[in-house]
């Protein structure tokens, strides 16, 4: 018999020995009602299979036991948690840093790599530094952060505003809504065909 008083992944089962009740309703390892019976002998069938008696209802009244494998189950939940987890995409917020001075081509190459950690599923923070002097003309920070924000409006919204802390100046940058950028095109598509208005 496979003994053990480890819990399971998500919740706190009783096993084997482990069970105290007198009796209990038991369920067959391969899902069948056996019925209500004192715990001792559902223990000596659970023996007698090389399985392991398993409460699986434990407010119920009699509480409920299960026949199994508990070590192959307790895998199968931890490999279903795997699963799971993989299943789940971890949103990074990634960093991209200007400076006030920026050029004409450094921000052409800024509004890539924001586009291209957006195409990864992540956010970005943009980031901005003042330095001395640069202090004194925040709107010329927050233009350039509005300009690579401009740029990247196809596939990014702002999240978070252009925000002053200290000497520095942030925003947050995240993934367009899919009606977004549909809504653009369509009011693309719409004013294109219409043409020019009379006169």
């Amino acid at each position: 018999m496979r003994t053990t008083g480890r819990r399971t992944i998500s919740r706190d089962l009783r096993i084997n020995e482990r069970i105290r009740v007198r009796q209990i309703r038991l369920i067959g390892e391969n899902g069948e009602q056996v019925g209500i019976m004192p715990t001792i002998e559902a223990l000596q069938s659970a023996r007698e299979r090389g399985l392991d008696l398993v409460e699986v209802a434990p407010n119920a009244d009699p509480p409920v036991c299960r026949l199994l494998d508990y070590g192959r189950f307790k895998y199968e939940q931890e490999k279903k948690e795997r699963e799971a987890r993989k299943n789940q995409k971890i949103v990074l917020l990634k960093e991209v840093r200007l400076r006030p001075k920026t050029d004409e081509h450094d921000i052409a190459f800024k509004a890539k790599q924001v586009e291209r950690f957006i195409g990864e599923g992540d956010k970005v923070k943009l980031t901005l530094r003042f330095r001395g002097r640069e202090m004194a003309h925040p709107n010329v920070g927050r233009q350039l952060l509005e300009e690579v924000a401009g740029r990247v409006s196809d596939v990014a919204s702002v999240e978070r505003t252009a925000l002053m802390e200290g000497n520095t100046m942030t925003m947050i940058l995240t993934k367009a809504k899919p009606t977004t950028a549909a809504s653009a095109r369509e009011a693309a598509t719409v004013t294109d065909s219409e043409g020019p208005g009379e006169a």
